[in-house]
């Protein structure tokens, strides 16, 4: 692989920042709109409740599967192809879902999340593709910044379907279907933007600052690499217990007589709270540590379950907005954890990997979330997902054992 010329390595990082913002707040907006709708529209095709978690299950089981084959992708060549071909990829979901609603398919619309789950994996890589020009003191911050970007996207987004849905049926689409047509427009503005716009490439460029004799290319084994294992099963927790409750929450109002409008408010809410304050939790990661950051993510969760318990279906805002707080912490604690855990040459391999567990830890829960709902109630669901949070909390205290400037 040829190494990237000599370049300003700050304005090359601030270059990198700013595409992968802009791309980031696009592949929000796609997610926003999918996970939003994405449980509805499942049941809508499949006329069974109890598969509704499937949207969501598809959607990270995709983005789990991609995440791999993207990440030696970016080995290989660079974070701009790696990120543009996601991009592409995710454009062919979006229509495979019109296509599918439109004909009532379920063998159509669960590959087509499986398939749009390539949104999901480009931005889990963007945050690592935010650090790697970054100064290790400055790792969390940069990784949050690209974070919190997809607040623009994923906030918009629920609040676009009722819109959505009125173009598609004013196009003769069903119900819901519309929705994806938006989804589509923002993933060929991604595809262009992460094409054009991210060079120098961040991966290569960070690459070619390191001497030829000083680079190590072992092959990775998660074993040989315990504190690396508990970062990533940190990231895993927080997925598992994000996507496990907020996959039904649609259905379980849905169920409780409310609309698309309190729908699309409570996902809002829930992404707002994924997204909007992740500067914050990085600058905290930096300053105080990956394990009290992560930690009080736990917290967080625990807070959202709570609330969810006492609080009825009208106020589900905000145990769901805590639920995204608490994701967001854990989730950039873990990914600057994850980041800085292994020397740079093997980072893309590790990344994918992570990306690969968080994403099936996500399917895991959103697939167990349908059943789990008709045995024990919504409250039973949150409650499933305790001894989870109890698990993200040792392995954010495995993950942090030996102090390092990444802890």
């Amino acid at each position: 692989m040829t190494a990237a010329p000599a370049v300003d390595v700050r304005a090359a990082q601030r270059r990198a920042l700013t595409v992968l913002s802009a791309g980031q707040a696009l592949g929000g907006l796609s997610n926003g709109v999918a996970l939003g709708v994405g449980s509805l529209l499942v049941e809508q095709v499949t006329g069974d409740p109890a598969l509704a978690g499937l949207a969501a299950t598809m959607l990270t089981l995709g983005g789990a599967l991609l995440a791999v084959p993207l990440a030696r992708l970016a080995d290989r060549r660079g974070r701009r192809v790696s990120l543009s071909t996601g991009a592409l990829i995710a454009l062919v979901g979006a229509l495979t879902l019109v296509v599918g609603g439109t004909l009532g398919s379920p063998w159509i619309v669960l590959p087509g999340f499986a398939i749009l789950g390539a949104s999901t994996a480009i931005n889990l890589q963007s945050r690592f593709a935010a650090t790697d020009l970054s100064q290790p003191r400055h790792r969390g911050r940069d990784l949050s910044l690209v974070v919190w970007m997809t607040t623009i996207g994923v906030i918009i987004g629920p609040n676009l379907i009722p819109a959505g849905d009125t173009l598609g049926l004013a196009l003769g689409l069903p119900h819901l279907v519309g929705a994806y047509l938006i989804s589509a427009a923002t993933l060929v503005l991604a595809a262009i933007l992460l094409w054009a716009g991210l060079r120098p490439d961040p991966l290569l460029t960070a690459r070619g600052l390191v001497e030829a004799h000083d680079r190590v290319i072992p092959r990775l084994r998660l074993i040989q690499h315990p504190r690396a294992l508990a970062a990533v099963v940190t990231v895993a927790c927080a997925q598992a217990t994000m996507v496990g409750i907020m996959a039904l929450t649609p259905v379980h109002l849905e169920h409780d007589g409310h609309g698309l409008t309190m729908i699309g408010l409570t996902m809002s809410a829930h992404t707002a709270g994924m997204y909007a304050l992740s500067p914050v939790f990085g600058w905290l990661t930096d300053r105080i540590g990956g394990r009290s950051v992560a930690i009080g993510g736990a917290a967080l969760l625990v807070g959202a379950v709570v609330t969810a318990l006492l609080l009825g279906s009208a106020m589900a805002p905000v145990p769901l907005a805590l639920l995204g707080l608490g994701w967001s912490a854990a989730t950039v604690a873990g990914s600057t954890l994850v980041a800085g855990a292994v020397p740079a040459d093997l980072r893309p391999a590790l990344q994918g990997r992570s990306d690969l567990i968080m994403g099936l830890s996500g399917a895991a829960a959103g697939a167990l979330a349908g059943p789990v709902l008709g045995l024990v109630g919504y409250a039973g669901l949150n409650l499933a997902m305790l001894p989870v949070i109890a698990a993200l909390v040792i392995a954010a205290i495995l993950a942090t054992r030996t102090r390092d400037r990444s802890a």
